[in-house]
C-alpha cells in the first residue's frame, strides 16, 4: 500500500495511480458526453439508464431494489433519481400484490415513448465514443467496467 506523502509532487504521483480517482475522471467525461447528447431529449444520462433497464424487463418490471442492484446504486440515491421521472409520468411506482412493502418501478407509456425519442441521441454518443476511443478498445473497456461493477468481492472492506 502506497504511503500517503505530505509532498505535493508525491500526492499528485498517487493521486495518478489511484483506480477510484482515473475511474471517476473517466465517468466524468463520458457522463459530460452522454449528458450533452441527450440533452434535447430533456434526460440525463442517468436517467436513460434508469428508463432502459425497466424497459428491458419487458412485462416484469423490477422493484426498487432489484432496479438499485441492477444500477449497482443505493436505494436513495435511486429514489432520487426516480423522483423527476415519476413526477413527469415517465415511470411509475406499484405496490407488489403478495407484498405490500415491495414497489415495482413501472415504465409508462409517456416513459416508453420519451426512451424511444431519446435512443437515436444516446446512439449518436454511443457512436461518438466508438469511433473516437475505438471499437474494440470500447468493447474491452466496457467488459472491464462490467466485470468490476458486477463483482461484490469489491465492495467496502470490512476490519
Amino acid at each position: 500500500m502506497p504511503q500517503i506523502s505530505h509532498g505535493t509532487a508525491a500526492a499528485h504521483d498517487e493521486a495518478i495511480l489511484c483506480n477510484a480517482t482515473a475511474l471517476r475522471k473517466a465517468s466524468r467525461r463520458l457522463s459530460q458526453l452522454y449528458d450533452d447528447a441527450l440533452a434535447p431529449s430533456g434526460l440525463r444520462g442517468t436517467q436513460f439508464a434508469i428508463l432502459a433497464e425497466v424497459a428491458g424487463r419487458g412485462s416484469d418490471p423490477p422493484t426498487m431494489a432489484e432496479l438499485a442492484a441492477a444500477l449497482v446504486v443505493d436505494r436513495s440515491a435511486l429514489g432520487h433519481n426516480l423522483r423527476p421521472l415519476e413526477r413527469d409520468g415517465l415511470v411509475a411506482l406499484r405496490t407488489d400484490a403478495q407484498d405490500r412493502r415491495r414497489r415495482h418501478v413501472v415504465l409508462t407509456g409517456r416513459g416508453a415513448a420519451k426512451l424511444r425519442a431519446a435512443q437515436p441521441l444516446w446512439q449518436a454518443a454511443q457512436d461518438h465514443f466508438h469511433t473516437t476511443f475505438g471499437h474494440a478498445a470500447a468493447e474491452e473497456l466496457r467488459t472491464t467496467l462490467l466485470g468490476i461493477a458486477n463483482d461484490e468481492r469489491l465492495g467496502a472492506l470490512t476490519a
